[in-house]
């Protein structure tokens, strides 16, 4: 629970003055630095939460990560800190308004927010993306309450709160789900999973929402929203405004592809693709963003709103501020309702394949169906092999098309490395498919002397399957999603070499 207000306390060498917001999973207030004379903002931590150990880690990792993250779009951590058994952090105040106040100011007047100001705030977030991403962190949440506007006339990117390091350890909550549902990629939602391919599906769905005014995929639930999002057609843009430019649609309909391989690949790909499209729409770009909405009131001209990532000053109602709110959501848990809702929909055709469901599998049964699957296959092989021959008998198959047997055992690889997406499979793939050709070559051309010259290409075979292996390995993100993606490419190859194989072994016979 949040705790009672701190209002007019200390915390450390912080004086605490206000608060600015509460989320589900701290309170921000606005502070001062009396020896700096700095205004902060200052974010503690849920009382119940610092009993877990696990979520504390992660809080104190967000803490160190972030705070070594300089940039201009990027808002700055200065400290954090402990005092009586309350933890906080220690942040700059920026005054402005979120891009979720600004959305809603839209809403209210019922009007589009310019081309060039879209475009403008993007290119703004992607710098600040760009930025983290080859520090090795990525967000996982970016949705428009974590989009600062500034008084200055930049957008800054808040939150980095469940930050996950590139290629190293995890420091988030055992078996959690973090993020927002509404904006969040089908593979986070669905295994827990992202890398910057991730951050970039959630600027789509920002984007999407700021040339709409809506997320393009909503519901009553969030797991019935999670669904959507790995199951169901994008609606285009233009069917809900059709003054949406074709070349910012096109850009939304890339970046939100089911498939990170489809999406864009790089902060700074979607980042030119943007001014491309711009300049394709003749969109001007301004120099900077607009003040808020709220700063050109008749009113008050000159109002000033002090935000972090959150709610205006003026609409501190905590309800406004969950609706946008951070989900940790239990992974099992969305796993279980995943695995109900499917049990209570009606049998599949028998078309559909398995791959194409949505309910997740553990990888000990994915790896089990890949066992089964994989020895069955083999097994159906050479049973029809020895019935096909009749009376002349297999052993005129296996004096010249035993290759094939190499490519079935490299079959049954594949499918254990898709089922378990174990990427380090592809050593003994690749090496049983290299040795398939090699000594399918000697086999159809009973050339079998050629052996004295050749032989060092077994050495190649070797070094060719190490090499593709270990440097995909370190060039990717995501090791499990990478085995997926060469597992399947990998046993389409090893079919079309073992039907390859077997037409030339019956042709030639």
């Amino acid at each position: 629970m949040l705790r009672s207000s701190l209002t007019g306390q200390n915390l450390g060498k912080y004086r605490v003055l206000e608060p600015l917001g509460s989320g589900g999973m701290a309170r921000v207030y606005r502070g001062y630095h009396p020896q700096l004379d700095r205004y902060v903002a200052i974010k503690v931590l849920r009382s119940d939460l610092v009993e877990d150990e696990l979520f504390l880690t992660r809080f104190r990792q967000e803490a160190q990560a972030v705070a070594t993250l300089r940039h201009p779009n990027i808002i700055q951590v200065f400290d954090f800190d402990v005092a009586d058994d309350i933890y906080f952090m220690v942040m700059e105040l920026l005054d402005g308004d979120t891009l979720h106040t600004r959305l809603n100011d839209y809403r209210v007047r019922d009007e589009q927010m310019p081309w060039g100001e879209i475009v403008r705030i993007l290119l703004d977030v992607l710098d600040g993306l760009s930025y983290a991403h080859q520090e090795g962190m990525i967000h996982r949440d970016i949705k428009p309450a974590n989009i600062l506007l500034t008084r200055q006339g930049q957008a800054v990117l808040a939150d980095f709160g469940i930050a996950q390091i590139v290629g190293g350890t995890r420091h988030t909550v055992s078996g959690a789900l973090l993020g927002t549902l509404n904006y969040m990629a089908p593979e986070q939602g669905l295994h827990g999973v992202s890398d910057v391919r991730s951050d970039l599906y959630s600027l789509g769905v920002v984007l999407y929402e700021m040339l709409t005014r809506r997320p393009p995929f909503n519901a009553d639930t969030p797991l019935a929203i999670l669904l959507k999002h790995v199951n169901d057609p994008l609606p285009l843009p233009t069917e809900l405004n059709p003054e949406v430019p074709a070349p910012l649609e096109r850009i939304v309909l890339k970046a939100l592809a089911k498939e990170p391989d489809g999406r864009f690949q790089t902060a700074p790909q979607m980042a030119e693709a943007l001014k491309t499209a711009a300049a394709e729409a003749h969109i001007a770009l301004p120099t900077r963003i607009s003040l808020p909405l709220s700063f050109s009131t008749s009113d008050d001209p000159s109002d000033s709103v002090a935000v972090f990532s959150g709610t205006a000053r003026q609409k501190l109602a905590d309800v406004a501020f969950a609706a946008q709110d951070t989900a940790a959501t239990s992974q099992a848990s969305v796993s279980a309702a995943l695995a109900a809702l499917k049990a209570a929909e009606p049998p599949l055709p028998s078309e559909t394949s398995v791959e194409d469901t949505a309910v997740p599998q553990t990888k000990a049964q994915s790896g089990s169906q890949a066992v089964f699957q994989g020895l069955g296959l083999f097994l159906l092989v050479n049973a029809l092999i020895i019935m096909f021959s009749g009376e002349a008998g297999a052993g005129w198959f296996y004096n010249r098309g035993w290759p094939i047997e190499l490519l079935l055992v490299a079959l049954f690889f594949c499918h254990l490395m898709i089922g378990l997406r174990s990427y380090w499979l592809s050593i003994p793939i690749g090496l049983l498919i290299g040795e398939a050709l090699l000594l399918g070559y000697y086999a159809l051309t009973g050339r079998w002397d050629d052996w004295s010259f050749l032989w060092p290409m077994q050495i190649f075979v070797v070094l060719g399957a190490l090499w593709f292996t270990i440097r995909g390995g370190m060039g990717a993100a995501n090791l499990e999603q990478t085995a997926v993606f060469w597992g399947k490419r990998l046993r389409l190859l090893t079919m079309i070499l073992a039907g390859f194989f077997f037409l030339v072994v019956v042709l030639t016979n």
